[in-house]
């Protein structure tokens, strides 16, 4: 009977750790000493560097200060802008497009074109903030033939990836320089490609079809693009109500 029990018993003994048992290497330690353990140091990995953007700002205003103070002639806001960019080991690309939104904010529409245009020569900072921009200044200059020929180069280019908001900024012109018939072919673009007007895009679009006397049309864009409810103020409260409703 001992001996079975011994044979149960020896597993049990072997799988003690080692440092663990009476008499083990474990008892040759202090009481209270612990192991010191050496880790590695972790090594960050970035698929993506960041470029660097220190400066930009002074190099955007610095683009601003240089064709500010030249005549409108080509050849010297693209020499003076290549001189800007010449010694840059990589195109100021941020910088471009800081400067740019500058210009908006200060409402330079022809440096905006120039500059712009410039950018498009190099391949350089073409999104759609920039087409977007270009497309404004272009309105508030009152070139609209150019804007509807960089707007055929972006839609025939880009066609299914183009954004709302270059539709919603043609129509806009379109429809402040009474080209009726101009704004039912960017609506025609839209419903083809499945881009969905904001309601004032919407608007606009159903004046344009009132132009041509088809008011049934209208009430169809309507009724499909505007919001069954809107926002009212009542009895000092600003209030939810259908948009058909008797409060609207």
């Amino acid at each position: 009977m001992a001996g079975a029990f011994a044979l149960r018993l020896a597993p049990r003994l072997a799988a003690v750790p080692p440092g663990r048992g009476k008499g083990g290497g474990g008892a040759s330690r202090g009481a209270g000493s612990r192991a010191l353990v050496t880790k590695k140091p972790n090594k960050e990995h970035h698929l993506w560097i960041r470029k660097e953007t220190a400066g930009s700002g002074k190099k955007a205003l610095r683009l601003i200060d240089t064709v500010s103070k030249l005549p409108n002639e080509k050849e010297a806001i693209y020499g003076a802008l290549d001189k800007w960019s010449a010694f840059e080991p990589e195109f100021p690309i941020i910088a471009a497009a800081k400067a740019l939104g500058m210009l908006k904010r200060r409402r330079k529409w022809l440096r905006i074109i120039q500059v712009t245009k410039w950018l498009m020569t190099k391949g350089q900072v073409l999104t759609w903030t920039t087409y977007d921009t270009l497309l404004l200044a272009l309105f508030m200059d009152g070139r609209v033939d150019e804007a509807e020929s960089i707007w055929t180069t972006v839609i025939q280019t880009h066609t299914r990836s183009v954004p709302k908001r270059l539709f919603s900024r043609m129509i806009l012109m379109y429809d402040i320089h009474h080209h009726p018939d101009k704004v039912l072919e960017i609506y025609a673009d839209m419903e083809e490609l499945g881009v969905r007007p904001d309601e004032d895009t919407a608007r606009r679009i159903g004046k344009a079809f009132v132009a041509f006397g088809q008011e049934e049309k209208e009430k169809y864009v309507l009724d499909r693009y505007l919001k069954k409810w809107k926002y009212i103020h009542f009895n000092g409260e600003r209030v939810r109500v259908r948009r058909d409703g008797p409060l609207a």
